[in-house]
């Protein structure tokens, strides 16, 4: 099987193609030069689109503006980018015969929805978005799009809305990795599963690393963080002592990957110990805490 993955110089594109390549063989396309580019160019244009297919099964579509280029670009770049460029891409995978097409999306476009008042958030993939900016509406109208398309090809076509996952402070991302936030290594690996899987259609799910949470503490967190972690994982709360972190009042949402883990056979590995492992030994991939 060959595959395409787009916005591969990228640091989640490029964890899918390293994933990826131990089993298939992999094609990169991005604007950057990378050791996992094979095709350097813009994804609107429709001759290297047309190259970077030959012979290609499945697309996995991992390039796009992010929520960094907001405001830093104009709001039609968003629309190009994210919604007409995905059209043209699936489209001509279509006419060239892939099988099936993976989206990386994110969770970020459930916007306002995902922050009820006074209490936490529980976000499944059944929640209505409400989309914040420019980016979360160029998402969710490419997924949209993408459904129509599905339905109307009978190609089945993957959405993994991924929560956060960039380098940020190691206090903040340890917390996150409880309720909101992913390993890019977990990340490739759900892509991974959405390539192996038999679905059919068009399915929907969102890739977040596994809470210790549920949907009954959404009241505690939203007012009593603290007691709530410290009920469930004790040995956090010593964690952050020890380092003189300080645990929050408050978590405002938690985004729910039950259903991939389900539907997918995907399994995140990557939890907040992972977190102060990658800090403990001076990764890149977190940002040490500064006083």
């Amino acid at each position: 099987m060959k595959i395409l993955v787009t916005g591969s110089a990228g640091r989640v594109g490029r964890n899918i193609y390293i994933h990826l390549m131990r089993q298939y063989q992999v094609v990169g396309l991005d604007m950057m030069p990378c050791s996992t580019v094979d095709y350097i160019g813009d994804i609107r244009d429709p001759m290297l689109i047309k190259s970077s297919l030959k012979d290609v099964d499945v697309i996995v579509h991992a390039a796009a503006l992010h929520a960094p280029h907001v405001g830093l670009r104009p709001d039609d770049d968003f629309i190009d980018i994210n919604v007409r460029a995905t059209e043209q891409l699936i489209n001509m995978g279509i006419e060239l015969g892939i099988s099936r097409f993976v989206y990386t999306s994110t969770t970020a476009l459930y916007g306002y929805a995902s922050t009820p008042k006074d209490k936490a958030g529980w976000v499944t993939e059944q929640v209505v978005p409400q989309p914040r900016t420019i980016y979360h509406q160029s998402k969710l109208q490419a997924e949209r799009l993408l459904q129509r398309i599905s339905e109307k090809n009978s190609l089945p076509v993957t959405v993994l809305q991924m929560s956060r996952c960039f380098p940020e402070p190691a206090d903040s991302m340890t917390i996150f990795r409880l309720n909101r936030g992913i390993d890019a290594r977990d990340v490739a690996s759900a892509h991974a599963c959405a390539i192996n899987s038999n679905t059919d259609g068009f399915r929907r799910y969102i890739i977040s690393a596994k809470t210790p949470f549920c949907a009954s503490d959404c009241g505690l967190l939203y007012s009593d963080a603290d007691k709530v972690i410290s009920k469930y994982l004790p040995e956090l709360i010593a964690e952050f002592n020890l380092r003189g972190w300080v645990i929050p009042k408050k978590l405002d949402r938690v985004y729910d990957s039950s259903l991939a883990q389900k539907e997918l056979g995907w399994e995140p590995r990557y939890d907040y110990k992972d977190v102060l492992e990658l800090l403990d030994n001076n990764f890149a991939e977190v940002i040490p805490v500064t006083f």
